[in-house]
């Protein structure tokens, strides 16, 4: 198969753009922005996607001199995620940092990284994503108003958190009330294995743990550090039911507003920057069990053949291979071997 370019073309950003809105473009005195754009997450400010965009935004200030103001909106200040992929769709934020599930609400195929137990490692994760299998969920990205930069992000492998129920094979998820992100893959997943899925905002979480509208929730250690969860759940058994990255996604017709250097100076820090909060969410990981562990958490460690077992003998994988087609379901099997 012939691989996609790692990056947005000129061309293809030029195809059809509008003409950027005057507000955007300032005439400008000495040091001041010519463009100023918004990039938003939906994490809190200390996770390692904030920290590592500020970094990337900082270069690209410094890069441009001073020509290109990123600024950057944590924990969901523009809107939930749902409400921002729909920003940075239309032009209202121009870059939005997005987990592949929400991702999957507008390019459906983004929400194949997170087939049930496809990756076993994370060196099988990037091998995949920064190959043949991630250019292929580039591309289609890339048939919308919107791009992906060329390196996506470390989520991490989630794992199930409950409080009052320890969940310690696939047996135990049956009625499990969990929350799950507005993600139709994790809600199938969920009930595949029997148990009640909610789909659920995430800024919407905490109080549903509080509040006991669900038992429990699942996502990757960081999240239940940073979102401090761990106030909320005393169980996490440790699933790694799926892999989930963070897609940097920009809008098209703005981005094709800039200078051609200019475009390039962004995507490089910008994908720098995912290189190096790869790193951290790798290091993060080492500690997270102990320093959650010291605020109440205990760890189940689950064995996950045994739940990639039961998810086998459901139609599960034969449902989304029919969803994602043949080309895309071989491309993954690649990387994760032979599923269902």
């Amino acid at each position: 198969m012939t691989r996609p370019a790692q990056g947005p073309s000129r061309r293809a950003f030029l195809a059809g753009a509008a003409a950027f809105p005057l507000v955007n473009i300032l005439a400008r005195p000495a040091n001041a922005a010519e463009f100023r754009l918004k990039y938003a997450t939906g994490q809190d400010p200390t996770h390692p996607v904030n920290i590592r965009a500020q970094e990337a935004i900082d270069r690209i200030r410094e890069a441009t001199s001073g020509r290109v103001d990123i600024r950057l909106f944590p924990a969901n200040q523009l809107g939930a995620d749902t409400d921002l992929l729909a920003q940075v769709r239309s032009g209202a934020v121009e870059f939005f940092n997005v987990s592949s599930l929400i991702l999957a609400t507008f390019v459906p195929l983004s929400s194949i990284t997170s087939i049930g137990f496809a990756f076993k490692d994370y060196d099988t994760v990037w091998q995949a994503m920064d190959g043949a299998f991630g250019d292929h969920i580039r591309a289609e990205i890339a048939k919308r108003p919107i791009f992906a930069m060329s390196k996506i992000w470390d989520n991490g492998f989630r794992h199930v958190t409950s409080s009052g129920k320890e969940v310690r094979g696939p047996e135990d998820l049956n009625g499990f009330r969990l929350r799950v992100p507005p993600a139709p893959i994790l809600t199938s997943l969920f009930q595949a294995l029997k148990a009640g899925p909610s789909p659920i905002n995430f800024n919407e979480l905490y109080t549903a743990l509080q509040t006991r509208v669900v038992e429990g929730q699942e996502n990757p250690l960081a999240i239940i550090s940073t979102a401090r969860l761990y106030e909320v759940q005393n169980s996490c058994s440790l699933t790694g039911h799926v892999w989930d990255g963070y897609w940097v996604l920009g809008n098209k017709r703005v981005f094709s507003t800039l200078p051609e250097d200019l475009q390039q100076i962004v995507m490089t820090e910008i994908d720098r920057s995912a290189l190096d909060q790869r790193g951290d969410i790798a290091r993060l990981n080492e500690t997270l069990r102990a320093g959650l562990q010291t605020k109440g958490m205990g760890f189940v460690d689950v064995d996950r053949e045994a739940f990639r077992a039961a998810l086998a003998k459901t139609n599960f994988y034969a449902e989304w291979r029919t969803k994602y087609g043949n080309e895309a379901w071989e491309l993954l099997e690649r990387f994760s071997g032979k599923l269902g």
